[in-house]
């Protein structure tokens, strides 16, 4: 019973701060709504980040490959941290010199309307097709096998999926849909503070429980004298993450996530001016430094206690929940994961319907709508992709390994978005048609390798290797066809002085200590 009180009270405090933070922000206009007035702090910023990073499908799925594979993959988390600093220094000024809310409508600036749309539908469709179902599947998963719900509920274990999937989306669409930004970036930094100190329970209760002594270092202690091999971060071949793939693929998946994926930046583009901003990025980087102990460490734990006893690697998490936090914690975890998995959800389709709404109806659909109407008409699509991706998210569970499958999948549309966007920003000749060529082949180029490595078995190369190799020919091939039909003028990129763009005093020093202690949690672990 305290266990359901304390579930509900926590979810609706959250929702009634949310409400009372957004009641004087315009939601009617695209800018209030898209990117809460562009009125976002540092603090606000982080733990939007955070949040809307860390859920379900990350903290399942990442402790999941680390009960399989051990600390390397940590790489997943701690390079992060590189990228969101690179972010902060080189990319995050550009956007706010341009006042752009999308990524596609910097696109759009520097190439063409058609480059626009191309990078819209492969924003859509990826968010549609694989991230918003899997967050609902995953986070379903979590609920349900944590707490128990089949039993509570009388049903079988499918029956409790579909449940949470239509529970969890449905009030997430709420947030994201009649919120706005403003209200999902709110309840992603009450909820991030939540999440912490109860993703910081599960390896403490872990660490104790199989601790000869019930103490913390006991634990460690016995992990890492009995299992050696889960703390090497070099991962060799035939492992989920080769060391080689670091160089590689590994900093592009981070680069494209944490600087071009508009389900991400948009909460910097909502920053109230550039310093604000980069503080936010910076502030998350540094968490995310620690982010191996709540969604690695875990899984090591699990890996003890369990063997190789569980089903899959997806059990292992919410297995040790069951069987470490106590009674009285449940209540309060609970209700965190549960705005963890909104979040995640939320924020995907927040960003999906400011997608649709500014660079697809606004553009291509109705040229003349005023803003409330493309806040409205993007609304309604919001609610119909919602609904489509719970139709969808149950038959997920056929998907082998959830973070892996994630990451495979990202890369058909992560690819060709980040390298268009380098090349805008380093090229000033390079044409719209150079952009689309591109756009196209890298799509067809890395389905073409899913389908023969995933689908037939006939091709082994690491999905990062071949994301690295796909980059590179698709600059070679922008930057050819960009010689032979080239702009007829350099691109300058205007100041629409929206918001100050003076960049924080200290933000390449900071950038350098974290990047320094990203780089020290190798040698501590080879």
């Amino acid at each position: 019973m305290i266990g359901i009180i304390s579930f509900v009270g926590f979810t609706l405090l959250v929702a009634v701060i949310a409400y009372l933070s957004t009641r004087k922000t315009n939601e009617n206009s695209a800018e209030g709504y898209f990117l809460g007035g562009r009125s976002l702090t540092a603090g606000v910023i982080a733990g939007s980040l955070l949040l809307t990073n860390l859920s379900t499908e990350q903290i399942v799925g990442l402790n999941g490959d680390a009960y399989s594979d051990g600390i390397l993959v940590m790489a997943w988390e701690t390079l992060a941290a590189i990228a969101m600093v690179i972010c902060a220094i080189f990319l995050l000024p550009r956007y706010l010199k341009g006042g752009i809310s999308t990524i596609p409508t910097y696109l759009e600036r520097r190439f063409d309307k058609g480059t626009k749309a191309l990078t819209s539908g492969l924003f859509l469709t990826g968010y549609a097709v694989v991230l918003l179902p899997m967050v609902l599947f995953t986070g379903s998963k979590a609920i349900s096998g944590m707490f128990g719900l089949p039993e509570i509920l009388g049903v079988t274990s499918w029956q409790s999926i579909w449940i949470c999937v239509w529970a969890i989306g449905i009030i997430g669409s709420i947030y994201a849909i009649f919120g706005g930004l403003k209200a999902v970036a709110v309840s992603d930094t009450i909820n991030a503070v939540g999440l912490l100190i109860g993703g910081l329970l599960i390896p403490v209760f872990g660490l104790m429980a199989i601790s000869n002594d019930n103490s913390i270092l006991g634990g460690i202690n016995l992990l890492m004298s009995e299992h050696p091999e889960k703390f090497d971060a070099i991962g060799g071949d035939d492992s989920s993450i080769p060391f080689a793939t670091i160089f590689t693929g590994m900093m592009l998946v981070q680069l494209f996530y944490w600087g071009t994926n508009q389900q991400i930046i948009q909460r910097a583009l909502g920053a109230k001016n550039l310093v604000e901003g980069q503080k936010g990025l910076l502030l998350a980087a540094v968490a995310k430094i620690f982010g191996p102990i709540i969604v690695v460490l875990p899984g090591i734990i699990a890996f003890h206690k369990y063997g190789a006893s569980l089903p899959s690697s997806a059990d292992a998490y919410p297995e040790l929940v069951k069987d470490v936090l106590p009674t009285a914690w449940i209540g309060f975890f609970a209700a965190v994961l549960f705005g963890a998995i909104l979040s995640s959800f939320n924020s995907a389709l927040n960003s999906c319907v400011t997608l649709y709404g500014v660079d697809i109806y606004k553009q291509f659909i109705n040229k003349e709508a005023t803003e409330k109407q493309v806040v409205k008409v993007g609304k309604r699509f919001g609610v119909i992709l919602a609904v489509f991706a719970m139709f969808i998210a149950p038959f997920m569970i056929y998907a082998d390994s959830i973070f892996g499958y994630l990451q495979t999948v990202n890369g058909a549309y992560s690819i060709p978005i980040l390298t268009v966007v380098v090349v805008g920003f380093l090229t000033k000749r390079v044409s719209a048609i150079a952009a689309k060529s591109g756009i196209v082949f890298a799509f067809v180029t890395y389905v073409t390798y899913i389908i023969l490595s995933d689908g037939l078995g006939v091709v082994t190369l690491h999905m990062l290797h071949m994301q690295f190799i796909t980059f590179v020919l698709t600059i070679i091939i922008m930057l050819v066809v960009g010689k032979l039909k080239p702009r007829e003028t350099d691109y300058v990129q205007k100041y629409t002085e929206q918001v100050n763009i003076k960049s924080w005093k200290y933000v390449k020093p900071a950038g350098i200590v974290i990047c320094l202690i990203v780089l020290s949690t190798y040698f501590v672990f080879s």
